[in-house]
């Protein structure tokens, strides 16, 4: 034993020496002076009268809270989104695939540590005396012989090689982590906008069948007008294609609340047959007035698919030092110590014991080529994940970029679009008020009316775009994942 010893003592100090080769990881950072526009941002948007016509104030550097969408103020909402988060096959995947990097990860941790066995064998056996004297001790020609011993073995990490590949699963379990958060944020956002797209739909539905009832009851009076030679024939077929047109727009927007209905359906872990969620209402939704709008510094350590990009470049860096060190010798030590009585009595006597210690360093010598060409296959997928990360950067920039601008640009058409409205209204309420007096005939009353129900279809299209684009920002800046202590805290890999 005291052997044994001696050698493992001449062979640690190979590892207290070695190093890791390969290049070794550092954070990418952004360009001096990455921003979202040339110039700087309003203080807040325009604003209209009604639900969703509020001013939102844009906060630089505010932070984002962990469950953003309780800022709709929408108790329904809140219900669905941790309704599928429970139910939804897309998390259960990204948490399964997030448990098989880590354990992936901690498995390949075993290396750093020495692996032993114990090996038990028993046999009977039988000499052949006419050719061979007997083996046995005893010297009898049958005879029992029991094997037992125990096995060590420790592969001295001098190049780094284990180092690397432990780094390179750590890097790739960061990068499931991170698609797990890339799904929860998805999948909430969704949720979010689904909600917002049916409650639209419905509203613009309700719209459409007043403009068809509009369309026709036109028609009817300009067919009664016509019958007695007050009309031509010209406004009739007019009003028909009207009409027709009217009708032929309501099918689409009720196919699009099917699709939408299916569509949170399996957001939410279901079947499209499954009971019907209550319907929504954009009244029901509250616009958010504070928008945080992230430093384009915090935005990289925010998003998660930036981070899985960086995840991927630095799984990548490693696997280039692993190619390398697979170039290098190995170095690796075993011990063996065992007993082979032939009979278990004497297992611990001295004359059967046996043991023995092997050091052994092995080189690569040729290969056709084959490690050399991974390395450089190694280095070369290092350059495509850093160009992917750069490329992941610079959408992640636009994305904010893109929505921001939505945010402006819909607020003011909004605001125009409201204008507009009130103005169909008062028009309309005159065209009333002179029909009862008799100075208008009817027929303007309906032209009026469905100038209205046109400018209020184009509001309602408006004030769910606000609350999309009120999404899609929450969604662009990261979520607030890092502000949430729920569940997702428990899935994440120990260091």
């Amino acid at each position: 034993m005291k052997r044994i010893q001696r050698s493992a003592a001449l062979l640690m100090p190979l590892l207290l020496i070695g190093c890791a080769v390969g290049p070794d990881f550092e954070k990418p950072r952004i360009a001096s002076g990455a921003g979202y526009a040339q110039d700087a941002l309003p203080l807040q948007t325009a604003d209209a009268p009604g639900d969703a016509g509020g001013a939102q104030r844009f906060d630089i550097g505010g932070d984002i809270p962990g469950q953003w969408w309780a800022l709709f103020q929408s108790t329904q909402l809140n219900e669905l989104i941790d309704r599928a988060f429970k139910a939804s096959p897309t998390i259960a995947a990204a948490q399964a695939a997030l448990a098989v990097a880590r354990e992936n990860m901690l498995a390949q941790r075993g290396a750093f540590f020495p692996s032993i066995g114990v090996d038990a064998a028993a046999s009977r056996n039988a000499t052949p005396t006419a050719s061979l004297a007997p083996v046995a001790a005893n010297g009898q020609r049958i005879y029992s012989l029991f094997t037992g011993e125990l096995t060590v073995g420790y592969s001295l990490d001098a190049f780094g090689l284990n180092r690397r590949l432990v780094e390179s699963g750590s890097a790739q379990a960061d990068g499931q982590r991170f698609e797990l958060e890339a799904a929860y944020l998805a999948l909430s956002s969704n949720v979010a906008l689904a909600v917002v797209n049916i409650a639209s739909l419905r509203e613009q539905i309700t719209l459409q069948q007043q403009t068809i009832n509009t369309d026709a009851e036109v028609l009817g009076i300009l067919q009664r007008e016509y019958a007695t030679g007050e009309a031509p024939v010209d406004d009739v077929l007019q009003q028909q294609a009207m009409l027709a047109t009217a009708r032929a727009a309501l099918p689409p927007l009720q196919k699009q609340l099917a699709l939408q209905r299916d569509a949170l359906a399996a957001l939410l872990g279901g079947f499209p047959n499954d009971k019907r969620i209550d319907d929504f209402d954009l009244a029901s939704l509250h616009l958010p007035v504070q928008l945080p709008v992230s430093l384009p510094s915090r935005l990289i350590e925010q998003r998660p698919d930036v981070l899985a990009a960086e995840a991927a470049l630095h799984a990548a860096s490693a696997e280039v030092g692993v190619a390398i060190a697979n170039r290098l010798p190995q170095i690796s030590l075993t011990a063996a110590l065992g007993t082979s009585p032939n009979a278990v009595a004497d297992a611990f006597t001295p004359y059967n014991q046996f043991f023995n210690v092997v050091g052994k360093i092995a080189q690569p010598i040729f290969q056709g080529g084959a490690l050399m060409h991974r390395q450089r296959a190694a280095q070369a997928s290092l350059k495509q994940a850093s160009a992917q990360y750069r490329s992941t950067v610079i959408n992640a920039f636009q994305n904010v970029a893109d929505v921001l601008h939505s945010i402006q640009a819909d607020a003011s058409t909004l605001q125009a679009a409201v204008a507009a409205e009130e103005a169909a209204t008062r028009s309309l309420s005159l065209a009333k008020d002179r029909l009862r007096v008799g100075e208008t005939p009817y027929l303007s009353v309906l032209t009026a009316q469905k100038t209205y129900e046109a400018a209020k279809m184009t509001t309602v299209q408006l004030r769910a775009a606000r609350l999309a684009d009120t999404v899609a920002l929450f969604q662009a800046a990261g979520g607030g994942w890092w502000n949430r202590s729920d569940a997702l805290a428990a899935t994440l890999p120990s260091d």
